[in-house]
């Protein structure tokens, strides 16, 4: 399955390319929205926050609940998202999932409490858990902090705390360069749950060809330009 990104940055909808350089702007969000309404889920992230320049939130809240309301789209939305009160006032926007990815670790290991807490006041269906790797390392706060795990080593330990994994090659990000198949079938082999995958997608054939291995397709880039049609 196809899954539509809209990522937010100075109140726009932005594509950047490794996290860094920014491709394109969209001005008007919630026209990219409606662009979006036919898919049956869409991803909104908080670049701002995750990377602690500012945040979106009001826009992110109100995409959200546009998504949910006029589009009977579901709603995946993260970025940012560091403190349990953070997280409980983002699933009170009522998207069908909230995603965890700096705050998943601490001191470059998982952060058991954190999570712990975390399921205990939110529904473990309701999180899902980014794993964004450049260097086949994992990397965090925006993807500025790279840790010396990789996602395999962890995936089973923070399979009780989250319903799906999203997993972005960062190393692909926004180049349309096509998905890294082989690291994707990789993952796949370790954790029964979901895994999103995301990075470098840019055909119709990668996406069937990451769903043959059971993996839905977060795209952005390729979307935007129109390269999926």
């Amino acid at each position: 399955m196809l899954i539509p990104c809209i990522d937010l940055q100075d109140g726009r909808a932005v594509q950047l390319v490794h996290g860094e350089k920014r491709e394109l702007a969209v001005e008007d969000v919630f026209a990219q929205l409606h662009a979006f309404k036919n898919y049956r889920w869409l991803h909104i992230i908080d670049l701002d926050a995750a990377k602690r320049t500012g945040s979106n939130a009001k826009l992110a809240r109100e995409l959200c609940r546009t998504a949910r309301e006029k589009y009977k789209m579901k709603v995946r939305i993260g970025g940012g998202i560091r403190t349990l009160a953070g997280a409980q006032k983002i699933a009170a926007w009522l998207p069908q999932q909230i995603i965890i990815g700096s705050a998943a670790f601490k001191e470059g290991k998982i952060a058991t409490k954190f999570l712990g807490d975390l399921t205990a006041k939110i529904d473990p269906r309701k999180i899902v858990i980014a794993l964004d790797t450049a260097n086949s390392r994992i990397t965090v706060h925006g993807w500025q902090e790279h840790l010396q795990l990789s996602p395999a080593q962890v995936m089973r330990e923070l399979e009780r705390y989250c319903s799906a994994f999203l997993c972005t090659d960062v190393d692909r990000e926004g180049t349309m360069s096509g998905a890294n198949l082989p690291w994707f079938r990789e993952l796949r082999a370790v954790t029964h749950h979901p895994i999103i995958a995301a990075g470098g997608i840019k055909t119709r054939s990668e996406i069937a060809a990451l769903e043959k291995i059971g993996m839905d397709a977060a795209v952005g880039m390729a979307m935007y330009k129109n390269r999926l049609r």
